[in-house]
């Protein structure tokens, strides 16, 4: 008869040779990822899900992990325990150290095999290979669209919580991308880092620079599929196709106009607001558009940057460019 011990033994070298047998268990009913512990498998799960269980004491902002809330909290407290040795820059992550260390080694040990591209991180190097096989394991609940990366996803699902946890601390706005606040603070400093080689007209956004630099080159990379038409910025494409389809996603919450664009919506909810936040700082005259405003700072400057392709007379507007060419015909 068995002892107590020896049964115990028995038990624990079955619950070992089950774990040999399959060391990956507990798998992932949505994209059959395995893994070796439950626990393991309930976190995986949860950026299928999008749930977010340990949530801020302070802002309320949610998580999907016990430890990223810890690191989150020393936003807060401003404690960062992890000390860079080569130039004393303070992380409140280890894994945010490990990843500055190696902007001083340019150390990039993972390459990917389809094109060479050499990467610090074996994550990162992961992200990218959703490039080449064009796998977008991340799916929104609401609408069913489908995102590479699960940053991208929980960013799209701010369109529809209307989550915008961003705020400036000037003027009190709030956006739902940190890239979109970053953006936007350039208006209160009036940094413009980005200059035109061509005329030196300078842009406090990468792509204004890139969209102006098409009104020198004359380029329309995008082109509308239904009636051929060509455009300089993508979002202009994207804009001009929903007067094909007649879409108008954006809505007036206080008399339900919709439009076609969120300038368009802007623009009227001003009407309803009598705001008028573009100022300018030599006659203080206000405008409701950033556009009016630029256009209206030319009758200071005597800045006329649209040039006549025959001729050579140059414009203050767009529009009287476009109604001069018309002599040429």
């Amino acid at each position: 008869m068995a002892t107590g011990a020896e049964s115990l033994l028995k038990q624990d070298e079955g619950e070992n040779s089950r774990g040999r047998d399959s060391p990956c268990p507990y798998k992932c009913s949505y994209c059959d990822k395995e893994f070796p512990f439950k626990s393991a498998l309930d976190r995986h799960l949860r950026t299928h899900t999008g749930e977010r269980p340990y949530h801020c004491d302070e802002c309320r902002k949610g998580f999907s992990q016990r430890s990223n809330l810890k690191a989150h909290m020393r936003t807060h407290t401003d404690k960062e325990p992890y000390t860079c040795e080569l130039c004393k820059k303070q992380c409140s992550k280890l894994s945010d150290l490990k990843k500055h260390i190696q902007t001083h080694t340019d150390e990039k040990p993972y390459r990917c095999e389809e094109c060479n591209r050499q990467f610090s991180q074996l994550s990162d190097l992961k992200k990218h290979m959703r490039t080449h096989t064009g796998e977008k394991p991340n799916r929104c609940k609401e609408c069913n669209r489908q995102f590479s990366q699960l940053s991208d996803l929980n960013r799209h699902m701010r369109t529809h919580t209307g989550e915008r946890p961003y705020r400036c601390e000037e003027c009190g706005r709030q956006f739902s991308q940190l890239a979109h606040l970053r953006r936007h603070i350039r208006i209160h400093t009036g940094e413009k880092p980005y200059r035109c080689e061509e005329c030196g007209r300078q842009f406090s956004q990468l792509g204004d620079l890139k969209g102006h630099m098409r009104t020198h080159t004359g380029e329309k990379p995008f082109t509308c599929e239904i009636c051929n038409k060509g455009f300089k910025l993508q979002g202009d494409r994207t804009t001009h196709m929903r007067f094909h389809t007649g879409e108008t996603p954006y809505r007036c919450e206080q008399c339900s106009r919709q439009f076609a664009t969120l300038s368009n919506l802007k623009r009227h909810v001003r009407t309803h607001t009598g705001e008028k936040p573009y100022l300018c700082e030599i006659c203080n005259k206000s405008f409701i558009l950033l556009s009016e405003l630029r256009r209206h700072m030319r009758t200071h400057t005597g800045e006329k940057p649209y040039r006549c392709e025959d001729c050579g007379k140059r414009f203050s507007e767009s529009g009287h460019r476009k109604r001069h060419m018309r002599t040429h015909k």
